[in-house]
């Protein structure tokens, strides 16, 4: 009985390997017909490099008192959060 379980395993696991095989054809075939890339579909394709999220350095949107700059993006400085709670705005420092 082991022996018939076992036989019967590999025998799904052939048919499943086929149907994978005739899906990834259709993929490709479908692919091709609408001229879809792996990068379309948002995978890294093998041997290319990955573009970067971050598009350079950072824009000064703001100037503080003793020249300090921050972009406006992340943590709000100390120059910053200490000016607003002196009741100024942060257009009093946009550059």
């Amino acid at each position: 009985m082991k022996a018939q379980a076992e036989a019967l395993m590999q025998q799904a696991e052939q048919v499943r390997k086929k149907e994978i095989a005739e899906i990834v054809a259709e993929i490709k075939a479908k692919m091709a017909q609408y001229e879809i890339t792996a990068a379309d579909l948002g995978f890294a394709v093998a041997g290319a490099k990955r573009a970067s999220k971050r598009g350079g350095p950072s824009v000064v949107r703001y100037r503080g008192p003793n020249g300090e700059e921050w972009s406006g993006m992340g943590r709000q400085p100390a120059w910053m959060k200490n000016a607003l709670e002196a009741g100024k705005s942060k257009e009093d420092f946009a550059v």
